[in-house]
């Protein structure tokens, strides 16, 4: 095969690479009467094309390349030597003229129906009966067990009224008991939102607390007594159809996990699906009225709420105009209009005083006009339990413009739980480019990743039943993209075996034999071959290199894969399986590393950010990307400091082992200055992301430089603890090794020029990440009640504003940044402590 290099423009596009390079062909090679537009241009060892009119450099495999340090391999292939796999199905509908043409369910059973009355004509209380529970497993058959019910009703996460309590009943041995009692809650049928959730939980009285979710109860003044709660369970007041739940119902309630973040009993933004195993869950037997007696209670189209807002707002007016105008109102109205300016920035988080709620309401139709930023700060106003300004709400929605993506992404977090709110910024969502939203409809790359995503989750039995939905849906509507996955999970699914039967041998050696034995099976060796990367489909391995494969040291036994790239032109693909950890946390923490790195791009700071490819295949079982030509920091310590004690001290390891990789002085200060900015990348993120557990096995750096962390098993502040003690009580690490290679080697630790740019570069970077504060908080907001342990509560989305301290001036901040800079400095040498005492602890090496 015949190959040239070419420097190009960062604007050049395929086409105009295309003409260089047949241009190229024709002067060496003699090949004339060769035209563009019969080529292609392939990314070489993966199954990626460069197509269209853009820039090469807003190709995603030219910026890995760019951040990696590598050029740009590309081959030419004639257009009709391309097999692409067709799907013989039915094209994709337009989506408009989906949504324009089928009438939703709801509409359609009304109309066969027709009896119905509105629910904001029902002038009565909410109430309904709390009949008993069964098979509530409290070991009542040998003990007296007394329990209660307490029931709340939500909207966003907000208490809508005060919660009500049934009265105390004693278990029978059978784990049953019978209440049928009427709860009345203080707030009117017609007032309850369409999105609002009823919440239960059930509770143990008991003389002893049993776990951390017990609350101190006031019950008798000689002997203390706690409310331990049992279980729990929430359903919505409306159905699918807006229509209003009715009848018996029995809910299959959840266990009340430990790492339940939230300080209330109730757990309003659990989910509202019934425990799926009701063979093991207790279940909760409830009656609700029927307020329209003979006819169905509909709640309001947006239609009808548009219209009673406009009547509202007639009579409304007509008190206005009978006042005498006031010049001092209109003096008060521009101070107050420019204080809301300045709510518009506030962070997600952020609460409004009483004072600015109401002026802020008062205000609205001007903060439509003049401050349409201002919206999610507006929704905040709202009384949700007054459908008056429920109706108001919603009709200044239909008016809304359309607000940019980072502050229409924050109106899709748990906090706003109306259909119209949430409708209204998947609207501003669409103004998104067609390469990030309507390509991505066809694009089979996410319908990859949304099925791995949706498989992983399968387990989580809140979500099993919606999501197997959803597959089904997507395997049916994509039957050629079925065949390839089903070639994935029956690869995956060997691994798996193989995975388990290592694990079964404590010996290491026996261990990898183990392994070698089953993948040379024949019903393996067919599995194994031919197959799309679920980490990256773009890439196809051949099959697996068994004599390169390893078993790495490690409690769960990882497995080191190498397969041979279907390409005949491509490098061999290097995998780790990993069977056993739960990888989840890993993709959020490493998809927020990317967000990160985009960011700080677009500010023209480049940081040199690995963030490595990890995907969750199902439950606790996944794949990571090998980053080759890598280290780890103990082994690096360990191979320069001869495996001692004060390996982790010998500020001068790190430098000698790149000096060792990077042999002329240009490679090295290349080198150093690759670790330099990376650090400072990973220093930023690690902090503001409250990255914990970080030791010498779980940063890494490149013969190149680069430095990256692995391994994020604990974020958001949730530090590792011995003996009462944090391990780490650092920011983020800066050890002297570190240093001491910013410095180049010189000794003076803060002194030298290099050092105060890698200051300088975590300053900035600090400070850009709070400028997109607000889109921080609300992506990881999006992610609260997917199951994640430590992102489960609005406590845990403080710690990301407290690290990035949004309520400071950015001159505060860097002042606040700057003694946390000065704190990890001077506090190295406990992490180098720490480092010690692991390299001593743990032989890391792997056969």
């Amino acid at each position: 095969m015949t190959s040239f290099t070419f420097q190009i423009s960062h604007s050049t596009t395929p086409y105009e690479l295309l003409v260089l390079i047949l241009n190229k062909r024709a002067n060496t090679m003699m090949l004339r009467g060769e035209h563009p537009n019969d080529f292609i241009l392939k990314v070489c060892g993966q199954e990626e094309y460069l197509i269209g009119d853009y820039p090469l450099i807003q190709f995603n495999y030219i910026q890995d390349c760019l951040a990696k340090d590598i050029t740009p391999t590309l081959i030419t292939l004639n257009v009709e030597s391309v097999s692409l796999d067709q799907d013989n199905g039915p094209e994709n509908p337009d989506v408009d003229a989906l949504q324009r043409t089928r009438p939703s369910f709801s509409t359609l059973t009304l109309r066969k129906k027709g009896k119905h009355v509105s629910a904001w004509k029902i002038d009565d209380p909410f109430v309904f009966t709390v009949n008993g529970i069964s098979r509530l497993n409290c070991d009542a058959a040998h003990r007296t067990v007394e329990i209660g019910l307490q029931a709340g009703l939500f909207h966003g996460g907000k208490s809508l009224c005060e919660s009500q309590k049934t009265k105390e009943t004693i278990v029978s041995s059978d784990g049953s008991c019978e209440w049928e009692e009427t709860l009345r809650f203080d707030i009117k049928v017609k007032d309850i939102p369409r999105m609002a959730r009823l919440c239960f939980v059930l509770y143990e009285i008991s003389k002893t607390s049993k776990g951390l979710k017990s609350r101190r109860l006031v019950k008798d003044s000689k002997q203390e007594f706690f409310i331990n709660p049992l279980c729990w369970a929430n359903t919505t007041i409306y159905d699918f159809k807006s229509q209003l739940k009715t009848g018996a119902m029995t809910l299959y309630t959840w266990t009340y996990a430990e790492d339940m973040q939230n300080d209330d009993l109730l757990h309003p933004l659990g989910t509202v699906v019934s425990n799926p195993h009701i063979d093991r869950a207790a279940a909760l037997m409830l009656t609700f009225p029927n307020y329209g007696k003979d006819k169905s209670v509909l709640y309001p189209t947006p239609e009808k709420m548009v219209e009673y807002a406009r009547k509202l707002r007639e009579s409304a007016t007509e008190r206005i105009m009978q006042e005498e105008p006031n010049q001092e109102n209109d003096i008060n109205k521009f101070q107050q209009l420019e204080q809301l300016r300045s709510l518009a920035d506030r962070d997600p988080l952020h609460e409004l005083h009483e004072q600015e709620k109401k002026t802020m309401w008062a205000l609205r139709h001007h903060c439509l006009h003049e401050i349409p930023t201002v919206l999610a700060k507006l929704l905040q106003c709202v009384e949700w339990n007054d459908h008056k300004e429920v109706a108001e709400a919603t009709a200044l929605i239909q008016q809304w413009p359309a607000l940019p993506v980072e502050k229409a992404l924050e109106l899709l977090d748990y906090a706003y739980a109306d259909q119209n709110v949430r409708s209204f910024a998947v609207r501003c969502l669409l103004d998104v480019s067609d390469e990030d939203l309507r390509r991505a409809l066809n694009n089979q790359r996410i319908g990859h990743y949304l099925f791995w995503h949706l498989r992983s989750e399968m387990q989580v039995g809140s979500v099993s039943v919606r999501f197997g939905l959803i597959l089904e849906a997507y395997c049916r509507g994509s039957q050629q993209h079925m065949r390839a996955l089903f070639k994935q999970m029956e690869c995956l699914d060997k691994l798996r075996c193989a995975s388990e039967q290592v694990k079964q041998k404590k010996d290491r050696k026996a261990a990898l034999q183990t392994f070698q034995d089953f993948i040379q099976e024949p019903h393996c060796q067919e599995a194994l071959s031919n197959v799309l990367n679920p980490l990256d489909p773009s890439f196809r391995w051949k099959h697996l290199k068994i004599e390169k494969c390893r078993v790495m040291d490690s409690k769960m036994r990882p497995l080191w894969l190498v397969f041979e790239n279907a390409d005949p032109f491509g490098e061999d693909i290097y995998l780790i399986l990993k069977h056993g950890d739960d990888l989840r946390q890993d993709m959020l923490t490493l998809q927020m590393l990317r967000i990160m790195d985009k960011l700080w791009k677009r500010e023209g700071l480049d940081l040199r950010m690995n963030p490595y490819g990890c995907i969750s295949t199902e439950n606790r079982v996944g794949m990571i990307e090998v980053v080759l030509n890598a280290e780890t920091i103990a082994n690096i310590q360990k191979e320069k400091g001869t495996f001692s004690a004060t390996a982790a001290f010998r500020r001068g390891s790190l430098l000698a082992w790149l000096k060792d990789h990077n042999h002329t002085e240009a490679a090295l200060n290349k080198a150093i200055e690759e670790f330099t900015l990376s650090c400072a990348g990973y220093c930023v993120a690690t902090y503001v992301l409250g990255i914990a557990d970080r030791h010498s096995d779980n940063i890494m750096v490149k013969k190149t430089g680069q430095l990256f962390h692995v391994d994020f098993g604990h974020i958001l502040g949730h530090f590792k603890e011995k003996f009462g003690f944090r391990r780490e009580r650092v920011p983020f690490v800066l050890t002297n090794d570190f240093v001491h290679v910013i410095n180049k080697g010189q000794t003076k630790k803060g002194q030298a020029v290099e050092f105060q740019r890698f200051q300088s570069h975590c300053e900035q970077a600090f400070l850009i990440l709070r400028q997109h504060g607000g889109l921080i908080l609300s992506l990881f907001a999006m992610m609260i009640s997917t199951g994640l342990p430590e992102l489960s509560s609005e406590k845990d989305l403080n710690y990301l504003r407290d690290t990035l301290v949004l309520e400071m001036s950015e001159s505060e901040a860097q002042k606040h940044f700057r003694s946390k800079f000065d704190e990890a400095l001077c506090n190295s040498w406990k992490t180098s402590l720490n480092w010690a005492s692991h390299n001593m602890a743990k032989n890391n090496k792997t056969i």
